[in-house]
């Protein structure tokens, strides 16, 4: 069976991934289009054909990335609301960012320069129709802070992977209070189930 991609969206596939890569190792202002196109091994033109601004390529990372919050908010939108819905929810949500963490732990290291740009202000409209979502209508503004604090349960998941990492740089070195540290993959099954707890709480009254 053929393929449907074409060497274009390969291309673009590859910047993507390789800038990701770089933001999340030095930072989104930190990096340049020429870093970029330097370890991709192309030239700076090359990679302008793709994308014009690193705002593009930002918004091409949100686009490939986030297509599971896409696929949840789609396939939840149209349902009435019912706590088997919102714990689906909850579930579709933290497998979908489980599979692409380095997008998550993206933007919580490039806050500052990501809030108010066109992607972050994309993603963060995702974040919002989830969260309306698991919470349903009509609900207290205690329901509504314990759904966006299911869903922001992975993002925490992996702050603490990332803590983890860094007290375990310098060989020998065992931080004060150590606790056992955690990889990618513990954290998610672990965060998806902290997810549903919480998410468990929120139950919006019936509307008569």
């Amino acid at each position: 069976m053929g393929t449907t991609h074409s060497p274009r969206s390969d291309t673009r596939a590859r910047i993507v991934a390789v800038a990701l890569e770089l933001f999340s190792e030095q930072g989104y202002e930190q990096t340049s289009l020429r870093e970029i196109a330097d370890r991709l091994g192309v030239t700076k033109a090359a990679l302008y054909y793709h994308f014009k601004t690193k705002d593009d390529i930002v918004h091409g990372i949100v686009q490939s990335m986030a297509a599971p919050i896409d696929d949840t908010i789609a396939w939840g939108r149209d349902r009435a609301w019912t706590p088997e819905l919102r714990d689906e929810l909850i579930r579709r949500f933290a497998a979908g960012m489980s599979e692409r963490a380095p997008l998550l732990r993206f933007f919580h290291e490039n806050q500052p320069a990501l809030r108010d740009s066109p992607a972050g202000l994309e993603f963060k409209e995702r974040m919002i129709a989830m969260v309306r979502l698991v919470h349903g209508p009509g609900a207290t503004f205690e329901d509504r802070l314990r759904a966006a604090m299911s869903l922001f349960t992975i993002n925490s998941a992996l702050f603490l992977v990332k803590q983890d990492a860094s007290e375990c740089k310098e060989p020998g070195h065992i931080p004060e209070n150590a606790v056992p540290a955690a990889g990618v993959e513990e954290a998610m099954v672990a965060a998806q189930r902290v997810a549903l707890e919480i998410g468990a709480l929120v139950n919006p009254p019936a509307r008569g």
